[in-house]
């Protein structure tokens, strides 16, 4: 655990298991403690900062140096020496009390449900496709992936004026991203058909079938985390010259004034208690299952 000086202290009410929880569990990064990066919680100690103790909070996961460059600028995401909340050298969510450093934490406007404000970091996450891959109206965007990530990405890009399209295996999670048009695998659309394709299936294969729709000079946005590696076409890649972007985390303010466009309560297929987490991780890796929420 990093040092306390200038950390708040909150005390969690409301957990999200993320896919990247799943693939740390199995090895991913070779983490070593507590998971969990997706909170709703009440401030325990201000830790200094200026949110009082028992406001409502949530928290942007990477705690920087704040002397590097980097966090000059008020980014932390790619600190050299940052932490991550559940991920890199911090203890996580999944647990009754975290430490943040109190400049992480934001606080929850009061129409703000908890189950709602739990979707702040990865709907943060989606939003940031398009802080790393801007996108003008009119772009012929794809989502591949039709789990938790993949239909927040949709949602974002849908809300933003965007019209994606949906590509996944299972017709009643597409059904859940309403006003986007969607396709199973089985009757995709056609290769070489997108200018920017949103990789966010969780699975190595997912990157094939993301190549695969982009058209010559297109950009393939990179959400998946898993363990091990993955191969695809590098041929296809200089051949057609496409442009691979990574994409991890986003913005928390943003996420925040997105959330009444975005109904994310939709997504959740389970609450279950922290005492049953284990469980709650096996459930979360079932087909079908997308948010799985631990309570306090």
């Amino acid at each position: 655990m990093p040092d306390a000086a200038g950390e708040a202290v909150v005390r969690v009410t409301l957990s999200g298991v993320c896919n990247t929880d799943l693939e740390l569990a199995r090895g991913y990064a070779g983490f070593r403690g507590t998971i969990g990066h997706e909170f709703v919680g009440v401030v325990e100690d201000p830790g200094g900062g200026p949110i009082a103790r028992g406001e409502r909070v949530v928290g942007e996961i990477n705690a920087g140096c704040g002397d590097c460059a980097r966090c000059r600028r008020s980014d932390p995401r790619h600190c050299p020496n940052r932490t991550v909340l559940g991920i890199v050298g911090r203890d996580g969510a999944h647990a009754d009390l975290l430490r943040l450093p109190a400049r992480n934490l934001v606080r929850v406007p009061d129409a703000v449900t908890d189950v709602q404000a739990v979707f702040v970091e990865p709907l943060a996450a989606a939003w940031g496709v398009l802080e790393r891959c801007p996108m003008a109206l009119g772009t012929k965007v794809a989502v591949v992936g039709d789990g938790k990530l993949g239909l927040l990405c949709a949602m974002v890009l849908r809300a933003q004026g965007l019209a994606p399209v949906l590509i996944g295996k299972h017709a009643s999670k597409l059904a859940l991203a309403r006003g986007v048009e969607t396709f199973t695998l089985d009757a995709r659309p056609a290769d070489r058909s997108f200018d920017v394709v949103v990789e966010a299936t969780g699975a190595p294969a997912g990157l094939e079938l993301a190549t695969a729709l982009l058209v010559p000079q297109g950009k393939l946005v990179l959400k998946s985390t898993f363990h091990g590696l993955a191969s695809f076409d590098t041929a296809r890649v200089v051949v057609d010259e496409l442009q691979i972007i990574g994409s991890r985390c986003g913005r928390f303010a943003p996420a925040l004034e997105l959330l009444p466009q975005i109904d994310v309560e939709a997504l959740v297929s389970e609450v279950v208690p922290l005492e049953r987490g284990v469980d709650a991780l096996q459930r979360a890796a079932a087909p079908g299952v997308l948010k799985v929420l631990l309570s306090r």
